[in-house]
């Protein structure tokens, strides 16, 4: 196990969800807290609380995608690629995230693949959201330039 799987494992042990877990990774990367957010990551976890519903691997991505590059006050601009930065990632968790079905619901995953596919998803869409975000000159050590 390397040092990123034993923090991943660590956060799941704690209780964190999917979603939480990659929103924990970009707050730690920008050296930020705020246990406010992550709380509200838990509402899009488990394929919206029912299993049935978005995996939460897939949404959390996406929200990171707009952590870095979405607009939170009205004097911010939303960066002209975050849309297309959340349909590559779309695209990809379903044709490359190694899931045969090609789908992106949570209930799908499980009834395939159980919870062991779960680790090895949440490092796959960090991996693929850092890429993109890098790839569109996002800094994801930086993050957005905080008001005091």
């Amino acid at each position: 196990m390397d040092d990123f799987q034993i923090r991943l494992a660590t956060l799941k042990s704690q209780g964190f969800h999917c979603s939480q877990i990659l929103m924990l990774l970009a707050l730690e990367r920008t050296g930020r807290k705020n246990p406010d957010l992550v709380r509200a990551m838990g509402g899009i976890a488990k394929g919206l609380w029912n299993g049935g519903e978005t995996c939460g691997a897939l949404l959390g991505g996406a929200c990171i995608l707009g952590f870095y590059a979405g607009r939170g006050r009205p004097d911010e601009e939303e960066d002209p690629g975050l849309s297309v930065m959340v349909s590559s990632l779309s695209e990809w968790f379903r044709s490359e995230a190694g899931l045969s079905l090609g789908s992106t619901r949570c209930s799908d995953i499980l009834d395939e693949y159980g919870k062991t596919k779960c680790p090895q998803l949440v490092r796959s869409v960090w991996i693929k959201t850092t890429e993109l975000l890098e790839a569109n000159g996002i800094d994801i050590y930086e993050g957005r330039h905080l008001e005091e």
